[in-house]
């Protein structure tokens, strides 16, 4: 079936629909919803069999809903309406919630119903990212594939809305979300200031003030000290601040500065001098006990012969500081007498690369964005070349740009089902992180080469087949945990465990181009990047951080039968790095990592 995929923006949760389209092998396009106009334009001339908005805010044109059929994704169950469901079921802590596929027609949210799904929500208050990447995108594409096989249907005919039974109480039409329904006061509960803040995470937060600056409020955490006054700064720790609540605390880990132009960055970073006096809370070392609720983005654990190398960056973005934390642990745990060590990123993100919106704020970009690839080639390098230890890098969550490449080095790379990989540089970086070292080894060079040329997002079933990932687990994170356990202790084994490092020592000492060839070569390419901005990293870089809307669809994206002149975005900060990059230095005998 010819189908497009009309989206706001081209997100995680459209990249997964679309991924999982093509896997199926239906012809799929994107087009971006830049105005009513272009709408019009776009899907007149893709001349889809079916049209579907898994991430639409804004109205479709008439002229396209009352011509193709098209098919809305609203993140909320039947009877529910309106543009803050999420936001809604969140702060209302809601017990179960859903999605509802709806066709287009002139009021929002009012069409016939095409497939719904329903799911319990979790008893603590989830982040809205985390929610909208985990259960809401679960059901989003379970709906997707429903109103597919209906489409192909000529005898089906939807449910007119007023018809529809409502399974979930609450669900309603609701306004949108102010900021005056997100309030808080810091002396009220901690549970409760927890709900709205995450109910607003990642966009817009919640507006407060932390350190006697006006910001937006992202990325809390309980915590486990008690202060006198609520509101008090009682200390810091890896980005995050301390703040003391009516009956508790929160770690604060991401902050917006609601003056004009302010980006969200790591609180420390956001409150800088305001922070001076404020203690530094410190971190144990890694072989001593924490309390489970401890605020820490990185935690080292070992059950047996297996060591467990746990990091959570919010959104996967690495700053300088973040990879060289990340060094630390990963030595340390290659320094422990397990055979086996897992390297596990978040559930949301395993790694985003580096830190685009700290190396905007920095006072020297160019500066922070080379500290930042520096720090992340270490990790890189690290685990390329351990030989104490068989790794497991655990892809839990999705990945790109060079958060995609970081873990390909591993002995073993182990994706969750589901997951979104997006192995390319794309924002106007040759990019780093070994990648023309470790990419064609895992899928050879002319595929290697493909996948950054074409710029397209790649499903872990699909990574699985062209050998970018080995193992693909179970979707559900439980399923998955126990899965990655198994498979952890399956390749301890002394005698697997020995076989495995003595051959990874073998073909890197066989190697007849050092490591150090790969990564300078890389990093004379990132440093025109950087400081002469030969392919539009800045203005890429800017729109990246300020959320601006691109002004059409990149030609990539757009349905294979028109390949005609593509209505491209405001920002043209592909890769003009020359296109043998990945081909120059070819390993002596191609291997799989």
């Amino acid at each position: 079936m010819r189908i497009l995929l009309l989206c706001s923006a081209f997100n995680g949760l459209s990249q997964r629909v679309w991924c999982a389209l093509r896997d199926a092998g239906h012809d799929i396009g994107v087009l971006l919803a830049t105005s009513e106009q272009d709408m019009i334009d776009g899907v007149r001339a893709a001349g889809p069999d079916l049209v579907v908005g898994p991430f639409l805010k804004d109205r479709v044109p008439a002229e396209v809903w009352q011509r193709w059929r098209t098919i809305i994704l609203h993140p909320g169950p039947v009877g529910d309406r309106g543009p803050s469901s999420l936001d809604w079921a969140i702060t209302d802590g809601m017990r179960t919630w859903g999605v509802t596929a709806l066709q287009a027609v002139r009021e929002l949210d009012a069409g016939p119903i095409w497939a719904t799904r329903t799911f319990g929500m979790p008893a603590a208050p989830p982040r809205k990212s985390a929610l909208y990447a985990g259960p809401v995108a679960d059901a989003v594409l379970e709906c997707v594939f429903e109103v597919v096989a209906k489409a192909a249907d000529p005898g089906f005919v939807p449910t007119p809305a007023d018809d529809a039974p409502t399974a979930t109480p609450g669900a309603r039409l609701r306004p949108r979300m102010r900021q005056a329904d997100r309030s808080f006061d810091w002396a009220e509960p901690t549970e409760t200031i927890l709900r709205r803040i995450r109910a607003a995470d990642g966009t817009p937060g919640v507006r407060t003030e932390v350190g006697g600056l006006t910001v937006y409020a992202y990325d809390a955490h309980p915590g486990l000290a008690r202060g006198d006054r609520p509101g008090t700064i009682l200390s810091r720790r890896q980005g995050a601040v301390l703040v003391t609540t009516g009956d508790g605390s929160l770690w604060i880990g991401h902050l917006r500065p609601a003056a004009e132009g302010g980006i969200k960055l790591p609180a420390t970073t956001a409150l800088g001098r305001r922070l001076h006096g404020v203690p530094h809370s410190p971190v144990a070392a890694e072989a001593e006990p924490e309390a489970p609720g401890a605020y820490r983005q990185i935690r080292y654990r070992r059950t047996g012969a297996v060591g467990w190398l746990h990091f959570d960056f919010y959104n996967g973005a690495m700053a300088a500081g973040h990879s060289r934390r990340l060094l630390a642990a990963l030595r340390h745990g290659v320094a422990q007498d397990t055979r086996v060590l897992v390297l596990r990123g978040g559930t949301e993100a395993f790694s985003n690369g580096i830190h685009l919106n700290v190396i905007d704020a920095a006072p020297d970009p160019a500066a922070a964005g080379w500290a930042a690839i520096r720090a992340i080639n270490q990790v890189c390098r690290e685990i390329i070349t351990c030989t104490r230890q068989v790794i497991v890098a655990a892809y839990a969550g999705s990945a790109g740009a060079g958060g995609a490449m970081l873990g390909l080095g591993a002995d073993i790379v182990a994706a969750r089902d589901g997951i979104v990989l997006n192995p390319y540089y794309d924002i106007g970086l040759f990019g780093s992180e070994l990648h023309t070292y470790t990419l064609p080894r895992r899928v050879g060079a002319d595929h290697a080469q493909r996948l950054i040329d074409d710029r397209l997002p790649v499903s872990s079933a699909h990574a699985a087949r062209i050998g970018l990932v080995d193992e693909v687990g179970p979707r559900h994170p439980e399923a998955y945990a126990q899965w990655l356990a198994a498979l952890a202790e399956h390749h301890s084994d002394v005698r697997t465990a020995r076989k495995r490092r003595a051959a990874k020592a073998r073909r890197l000492a066989a190697e007849r181009i050092p490591l150090e060839v790969y990564e300078t070569r890389e990093l004379a390419e990132m440093s025109r990047d950087l400081w002469t901005d030969r392919s539009g990293f800045a203005i890429a870089r800017h729109a990246f951080v300020h959320k601006v809307r691109p002004a059409g669809t990149p030609r990539r994206l757009l349905p294979a039968a028109d390949s005609g002149p593509a209505v491209t975005g405001r920002i043209r900060a592909g890769n003009a790095a020359p296109a043998d990059r990945l081909t120059t230095l070819r390993p002596a005998v191609p291997v799989t990592a």
